[in-house]
């Protein structure tokens, strides 16, 4: 067996072990819009052969195709979070999945709650730099229709870290290949979730 084989037979059976140790649970990618969560999180669902659910496009689809900009325009912050709080529940009882949340769903506690008691979270942690670069030419922002987006950034940062803190696991988004990201993705809950993963691992 080549070299390249055997990593690539390595990493199968490290993904299957990380599947069988969830028990049914979904994993939950949190963290600040432009972190990149429905990105990683439908290659990180590839890799584990488990589906990709998007809780801002179920929100969308339960208000008729509205877009979460729009939701937000219409009847305002209040009602879009209680609905996503909603949406949130319902998808943590799809079995095994990979979701992706909204930047705000996490700051509630009873979401929070209903994450840690029924999956793995991973926050995809990124600087507001970082944040403002991959979002700035998008206008389906509701939070950063402000004069200083960058200001706006680094404030939400400051207010929800706290709250991303309390994940599972965090792996850094940054401007590397997404793959690489996924690969961290996947080491992280290897070492968490499979006996001994740690130290295999870090290669020790």
């Amino acid at each position: 067996m080549t070299e390249i084989a055997a990593r690539q037979q390595d990493s199968t059976t490290r993904e299957g072990d990380i599947v069988a140790a969830l028990h049914g649970r979904p994993v939950v990618l949190v963290g600040m819009m432009g972190s990149g969560k429905s990105t990683i999180g439908r290659r990180l669902g590839a890799r584990l052969h488990m589906p990709f659910l998007d809780a801002d496009h179920e929100i969308e689809v339960a208000h008729a195709g509205l877009t979460v900009s729009e939701i937000f325009a219409q009847h305002g912050e209040p009602y879009f979070r209680d609905g996503e709080a909603r949406v949130i529940a319902r998808l943590l009882e799809s079995g095994p999945c990979v979701i992706a949340t909204g930047g705000g769903a996490f700051m509630r506690e009873e979401t929070r709650n209903r994450i840690h008691n029924k999956a793995v979270s991973i926050w995809l942690k990124a600087d507001g730099d970082v944040i403002l670069k991959r979002v700035k030419r998008r206008a389906d922002r509701p939070l950063l229709q402000t004069a200083d987006p960058a200001a706006t950034i680094e404030r939400l940062i400051a207010e929800r870290g706290p709250f991303y803190q309390l994940a599972d696991l965090a792996v850094a988004s940054r401007d590397v290949p997404h793959e690489k990201i996924v690969d961290e993705c996947i080491d992280a809950l290897f070492a968490h979730l499979v006996p001994g993963g740690a130290s295999h691992s870090s290669g020790t």
